[in-house]
């Protein structure tokens, strides 16, 4: 098949006798650009692969069990192809296993310039359409090859039964360089019984809690399911040793990871399903799905489809969170607005710039919600991490809920009610106390415009730590804790002053110092972040 009249498209049989070139060649005639499901990125659709010949005996004869066939698809892409490139793959009866593996050329190309960089994941007989029920894994680019049976699979991939039908293996050519990008597709089917299923290990929705309290927890991990080193059972050792009491699971666009975490789950940790959606425009975490739930990514900020998706993870009671939204590698910067999202990522990983940037866009927001009196939007602080060095639990959150279970955690933070912190050795309470009555993280505070309302932190584990009360005016007062890290900062103010007043807790600077507020460009003026809140809000009464 023939992209834009410059590439090539041939099956290269393994064996000579096992496959039909000329019927493989016959879709040279065949191009055709397609939208997935009607609505997400462009899908260029190839001519189908046929394994219409039996592997191995005299015509007409069943193959012998265990033989295998193989067919080899080699193309070229240009510069701008399209997001996604499936290749049908027509699946006979009686097959046992698909493996697939893949290669591209990697050409030199100046600094600056992007190289050739292919995904690769495969859907089966029931479709490739926009958000269908045939999705069967997804590796990205971390993986050159997979394989999927009936009773087991690579991680990344829904083992099952491989029904005959049209499969779709896709490509997706995230960066093309200048020279365009060769690429060779080797698919192998197995024939034989299907042999046991496979029995998912889902985890339980509720752990051993403490009642209603105040819950740690990191919403954003990986593991080898996706583009992570470390195993599920890794991971969840080091969601313990970090003292948490759950976590979020968010393999890149696949739920394969779904089915084994019931072995490493427990009462001391609540382990939630989630995905990290990686579309062309920006990263978001699906939290709280539905055990083997998917969420498609297949789709840009102008085709409109991710109000779709918000939807699909709302009905289960999911939270919708853009990620590291102003990560600087390419797709990951956050085109889709907030108006479909429940929080917001600010804080990821150890402390940069980016997560400098983050913070300032989100207390616009902020602002933005409590003068228009519309929906403010909850911060979160996660360590997306995927191998060593990287920390899990770097920063995490600590989410005021009523049970150790996951509606209640979701709630919790879909209001509000969390802070941020980089380790467990960190601990604090912020409240406003005025009129008579006390209100804390997430919470509103109702008082007449001119009453004294008491701005309390109690923080403990930041030695030398410099606490910032931040209101919809800016940094309005800054103190240090000493040596001990131990401390108790309090500041009045009114509702006539303050709309809202949030908490942010600084390590000193490089050099020592405390840094420095009320200054223009004050984001490079202060020590890594040890510690953040959601706001309290003031409300004037009467208003």
């Amino acid at each position: 098949m023939c992209l834009d009249g410059h590439c090539e498209h041939n099956v290269k049989p393994l064996e000579p006798d096992t496959a039909d070139v000329r019927n493989a060649g016959a879709g040279l005639g065949r191009r055709r650009l397609l939208l997935a499901g009607g609505a997400g990125a462009a899908a260029l659709t190839l001519a189908p692969v046929s394994f219409a010949r039996a592997a191995d005996g005299p015509a007409g004869a069943a193959p012998a069990n265990g033989s295998e066939a193989t067919r080899t698809i080699t193309g070229f892409l240009e510069t701008g192809v399209a997001d996604f490139v499936h290749l049908p793959v027509e699946v006979p009866r009686g097959i046992r296993k698909i493996a697939v593996s893949y290669s591209y050329d990697k050409p030199s190309v100046p600094s600056g310039v992007p190289g050739n960089s292919c995904d690769i994941g495969v859907f089966d007989e029931r479709g490739s359409a926009l958000g269908g029920r045939g999705f069967r894994g997804w590796s990205g680019g971390f993986r050159t090859s997979f394989e999927i049976g009936a009773g087991e699979a690579t991680p990344g991939y829904l083992p099952g039964p491989v029904n005959p039908g049209t499969w779709n293996i896709v490509l997706g050519p995230y960066q093309v360089a200048p020279q365009g990008m060769n690429y060779r597709v080797e698919v192998t089917l197995t024939y034989g019984e299907r042999g046991p299923a496979f029995v998912p290990h889902h985890p339980p929705q509720r752990a051993k809690g403490r009642g209603r309290d105040w819950y740690r927890g990191d919403c954003h991990l990986h593991t080898v399911h996706s583009d992570g080193k470390r195993l599920p059972a890794e991971v969840a050792a080091g969601a313990r040793a970090a003292g948490l009491d759950f976590m979020v699971s968010t393999d890149h666009n696949t739920s394969s990871s779904h089915a084994v975490w019931g072995e490493h789950a427990g009462p001391d940790l609540l382990i939630i399903p989630g995905e990290e959606v990686t579309t062309r425009n920006g990263h978001w975490l699906a939290l709280g799905l539905p055990a083997g739930e998917w969420v498609d990514w297949r789709y840009r900020s102008r085709d409109d489809a991710f109000d779709r998706f918000a939807r699909q993870v709302h009905r289960n009671d999911g939270l919708v969170v853009p990620a590291h939204m102003y990560c600087a590698y390419v797709a990951c910067q956050w085109k889709f607005g907030f108006e479909n999202a429940d929080a917001t990522e600010v804080w990821t990983g150890p402390w940069t710039y980016d997560d400098e940037h983050a913070v300032s866009t989100w207390d616009q927001k902020l602002g933005e919600a409590v003068h228009t009196r519309k929906r403010w939007l909850p911060a979160m602080g996660n360590s997306d991490a995927h191998s060593e060095p990287q920390v899990i639990g770097l920063p995490h959150n600590v989410v005021h809920a009523d049970d150790l279970a996951t509606d209640s955690l979701m709630k919790g933070i879909r209001e509000g009610r969390s802070w941020i912190a980089e380790s467990a050795s960190v601990e604090l309470a912020f409240t406003a106390t005025g009129g008579g009555r006390q209100a804390g993280i997430g919470e509103k505070l109702t008082v007449p415009a001119e009453a004294p309302v008491d701005i309390r932190l109690d923080v403990r584990g930041v030695p030398h730590g410099t606490v910032r009360f931040i209101t919809d005016e800016g940094q309005m007062h800054q103190e240090s804790v000493g040596a001990s890290g131990t401390g108790t900062v309090v500041w009045r103010t009114t509702a006539s002053l303050a709309a809202y007043v949030r908490a942010e807790v600084r390590h000193p600077m490089a050099d020592g110092s405390p840094g420095q507020g009320n200054t223009m460009g004050d984001a490079l003026l202060f020590g890594p972040m040890a510690a953040m809140t959601n706001p309290v809000f003031l409300e004037r009464k009467g208003r």
